[in-house]
């Protein structure tokens, strides 16, 4: 018997507040890019994955964008299938809707939840980004059963054209959803001619006694104005493990095209998650 698949059990039988799926598993949803970044993404604001991390980042660039997704762990057999749609170019109230389809391991078996999110985000000024987001969960499995509204709210200053920092608070209305609690977040990027490097920390004060923090770093060069190259590492708060992220794409002038990322864990879940993206992209 796995490791993670005792402690579900355990939680399973116990009074407390954790979940029957991992509480990590909605907040592990990325494009393939975001796979291969190790996470660090959520300043950046260069693909529709903004609209579940930093829903202010969707006003970074105006332009429309469309993306699908699919993700798989060949570890756990959780997979992931979503679509992503924003609109930062008809107005200055920048909008982004994404919906997923999970199947997820629990204690006793399978989960499968649909989780849909609504961002909308405007500029204050040209330096000054905020936005919300509107997150509904429906999850049906096992004993796992949730019905659950909540919003996320962020913030993100651009002090340059390159440079960003961002905060962003997660779940803020308490749902008693143990798969759908409060965290924080802080991250910043620069973006320098091809090359992308973002970090991102990750606090969790709700889920444990002690608080859980999660690192993410990645980088992201592009070849030939082409052939983006991704590489990130990741720290799991929850696990105690390290994560490493690759990543390889194909871009169009436009800015469209295919990433195919991958996570392979060290420690923890032991996770290997393949993440396939095609995206489209109109400025």
């Amino acid at each position: 018997m796995s490791h993670r698949l005792i402690v579900l059990l355990a939680l399973c039988l116990s009074t407390t507040v954790y979940a029957q799926t991992d509480v990590e598993d909605l907040r592990d949803i990325h494009s393939a890019r975001g796979y291969g970044l190790g996470g660090a993404y959520r300043a950046m604001g260069l693909g529709t994955e903004a609209v579940v991390g930093n829903p202010a980042a969707i006003a970074l660039y105006r332009m429309y964008r469309m993306e699908l997704h699919g993700s798989w762990d060949a570890q756990g057999k959780d997979t992931f299938g979503g679509v992503s749609v924003m609109d930062a170019k008809t107005s200055a109230l920048a909008a982004g809707l994404d919906y997923h389809l999970m199947s997820l391991r629990n204690g006793a078996g399978r989960t499968t939840a649909h989780f849909t999110t609504l961002a909308l985000a405007f500029p204050i000024t040209p330096g000054v980004l905020v936005g919300s987001s509107v997150h509904y969960l429906r999850a049906r499995g096992g004993p796992f059963d949730a019905n659950a509204t909540t919003v996320n709210a962020g913030l993100l200053l651009r002090f340059s054209d390159g440079f960003t920092v961002g905060f962003s608070g997660h779940n803020l209305i308490d749902t008693n959803n143990p798969e759908l609690t409060r965290y924080y977040t802080a991250h910043t990027a620069l973006i320098a001619g091809l090359l992308v490097v973002g970090a991102d920390v990750r606090a969790d004060f709700d889920s444990r006694e002690d608080s859980v923090f999660t690192y993410n770093v990645g980088a992201e060069y592009i070849l030939g104005q082409m052939l983006p190259v991704r590489l990130g590492y990741s720290y799991d708060g929850f696990h105690s493990a390290s994560q490493l992220g690759v990543g390889l794409g194909f871009m169009t002038q436009e800015g469209g095209g295919i990433d195919v990322g991958y996570r392979h864990d060290f420690g923890g879940e032991k996770g290997r998650v393949l993440s396939l993206s095609i995206k489209m992209q109109v400025g």
